[in-house]
């Protein structure tokens, strides 16, 4: 009896590790669900926007700005509904991937979206800091499936850099 089976499970491996997620493209994902990633702007400080050490890309804080330089700004509790936070949350998301997009080249080297801390700018009585990252978080795992799914923290601050409603930064594995 000739072994075979070593042989056919090396291929299947092999052809299931070269793409994402043995069905849909990164980049078709994107496309389906209409995100228009965009060239990021250079930061104004003295600071990066991706910085790659080995298979992890840490990415710096990002709010909820548009290309157009249009932001969402404004104190959950207080300027925005929980609706508007999500929705800047998911901004946060699309600037981070644009930037994660520049850092690496192709999103889909991605092989795990490790972390993700978002920071809101809201009210001390507003309590839904983590309904309103949700809306990052949903966005990531819409793109990446299983992969998008991530350690994940929510906090409230007092204020943040020009007032904006959200401000999220994540760690992310990509291949060698």
């Amino acid at each position: 009896m000739k072994k075979f089976s070593s042989v056919i499970i090396i291929t299947v491996l092999t052809v299931g590790y070269a793409h994402l997620s043995f069905g849909q493209d990164v980049n078709d994902k994107i496309k389906s669900l209409d995100i228009k990633l965009f060239t990021p702007a250079k930061p104004t400080a003295n600071f990066v926007k991706a910085v790659r050490s080995g298979n992890l890309v840490f990415l710096a804080g990002h709010g909820p700005g548009a290309p157009d330089g249009s932001s969402i700004k404004g104190k959950l509790g207080k300027d925005l509904s929980l609706e508007e936070g999500k929705e800047a949350a998911r901004r946060c998301a699309i600037a981070l991937l644009s930037s994660l997009q520049a850092e690496i080249g192709d999103l889909n080297k991605v092989t795990r979206i490790v972390k993700v801390t978002g920071m809101v700018n809201c009210t001390p009585d507003f309590y839904d800091q983590s309904k309103v990252i949700n809306g990052c978080s949903d966005l990531l795992v819409e793109v990446f499936g299983d992969k998008g799914k991530h350690a994940r923290a929510a906090v409230g601050m007092v204020s943040l850099p020009t007032n904006i409603a959200v401000e999220i930064e994540m760690i992310v594995e990509v291949e060698d």
